[in-house]
């Protein structure tokens, strides 16, 4: 991990494309702007580890399961159930 020191409106610079600003500094934390290239997404750790949980919530998903729900669907599951075994 690299750490610095930076004083308001002192900026890092990331790969050429994306650069962070320190803004404002309270007591117990740092007011941040980052400009980034639109296709680079940025989320506070928070956020990230949410989406993380709910992608890997989504990945276990059982399609038996969703089959049994919704049985009129049953042809568009027997192919999502060829594409989760990689038929």
């Amino acid at each position: 991990m690299l750490i610095l020191t930076r004083k308001i409106n002192q900026k890092l610079i990331i790969n050429d494309n994306i650069e962070i600003v320190i803004l404002e500094s309270y007591k117990n934390s740092v007011k941040i702007g980052v400009s980034a290239p639109s296709n680079v997404q940025i989320y506070r750790e928070e956020i990230y580890n949410e989406i993380k949980k709910s992608n890997k919530q989504a990945i276990g998903i059982d399609v038996d399961s969703i089959s049994e729900i919704m049985p009129k669907q049953q042809g568009s599951f027997d192919l999502m159930k060829k594409i989760q075994k990689n038929d």
